[in-house]
Formats: C-alpha cells, sequence, structure tokens
C-alpha cells in the first residue's frame, strides 16, 4: 500500500494542497500563458466531477458528511482567499479628479 500524500507540513501545520495543486501537469498547461480559458475551466470541473463521483460511494455516512464539511470549508477558503487578493490589488487611495 502507498503511504498516505500528507495534508500537512509536519512541522508548521500550514495545508500542502495548494502546493500539490500548483505541481498538477493540468493546473501547469492551463496557467502557462498566465490566464485561464473557459475550456480549461471546464475540463478542470469535468476532473473535480469525475473524481467527486469515484470517491463518493466509497464512503461511509459519516465520512461523507466530513469530506462534503471539509469539500465547503475548502471552496470558501479559496473563494475568501480570492477576493483578499482582488481587494488587495485595488488603489489604495482615492480618485479626486
Amino acid at each position: 500500500m502507498a503511504a498516505k500524500t500528507p495534508w500537512f507540513d509536519d512541522k508548521t501545520d500550514a495545508p500542502l494542497l495548494a502546493e500539490y495543486a500548483r505541481k498538477l501537469d493540468s493546473f501547469c498547461d492551463a496557467v502557462a500563458d498566465g490566464r485561464v480559458t473557459s475550456g480549461e475551466l471546464d475540463a478542470q470541473e469535468k476532473r473535480l466531477v469525475g473524481l467527486m463521483k469515484e470517491l463518493e460511494p466509497l464512503l461511509s455516512d459519516e465520512a461523507h458528511e466530513k469530506v462534503t464539511q471539509l469539500l465547503c470549508e475548502v471552496t470558501a477558503y479559496d473563494l475568501m482567499q480570492a477576493m483578499h487578493l482582488a481587494g488587495q490589488s485595488r488603489p489604495k487611495t482615492v480618485f479626486r479628479g
């Protein structure tokens, strides 16, 4: 049996999933030109849905609820992070013309 891929850095407890995601061939290919097309986004959604459909029947009811909660929290974190970054890229001063 293969060793589990750790979810956290053993020294800092920092999550490692974003680091792993940045190494995915599909991610690297999609962002190589500095933009993500709707076709690339659709392809990522298909991979995501495929994995979710593969995993869902393997889970007990309790594990299913925990994984559902985890997916929701990860999605909320990603949305919050994107909003935070977008907010930081706005000009700090107000134009007074």
